[in-house]
């Protein structure tokens, strides 16, 4: 059985994904779970442009990410959400799967946490916190890592300079 890994990056499936994360995982399948992407044939077809065919590429609601998921697959996956909230609708996923890793996320009204410099530069609010606290709480390795030649950093680094 192929294992499944987790990317959280707001910017869902794009050139760091195919060029980097996809063949550093050894990944066969991109499953990008957005509501509002999975409805809008134009931003799905921008973002699947640049992904090559040996990639079985989806963009999803969660419904229908939780269908996808529930067929084993002999590959290794790659589920991306853009934000850390919509782990909470993929739990079961979130503990069968290799971990966490934290790519871009962008400022938004609602993020006073920041962790920047050489590993990129993520924003999280108190509800991300609070969904990765759990997580990590149940055993599952959460890290922010850009790419993966970049240096990473553990939740509980991230954590210790929250104040």
């Amino acid at each position: 059985m192929g294992k499944v890994f987790i990317r959280v990056d707001d910017r869902l499936i794009h050139g760091q994904t195919i060029v980097a994360w996809c063949p550093s995982l050894g990944i066969k399948e991109i499953i990008a779970v957005d509501d509002e992407s999975s409805k809008n044939p134009m931003l799905k077809s921008i973002m699947t442009m640049g992904v090559p065919k040996n990639y079985i590429t989806n963009i999803v609601s969660l419904e229908e990410a939780k269908d996808i998921l529930k067929t084993d697959r002999d590959e290794n996956r790659l589920i991306i959400v853009k934000y850390p909230q919509a782990l909470k609708a993929l739990k079961e996923e979130v503990l069968t799967s290799e971990g966490i890793i934290l790519g871009n996320l962008a400022k938004r009204e609602d993020t006073p946490h920041k962790l920047g410099g050489a590993t990129g530069i993520f924003y999280l609010s108190d509800e991300d916190v609070e969904v990765l606290d759990d997580i990590v709480s149940k055993g599952k390795e959460v890290l922010f890592k850009q790419l993966p030649s970049t240096q990473e950093v553990t939740w509980d680094a991230f954590k210790s300079s929250i104040k």
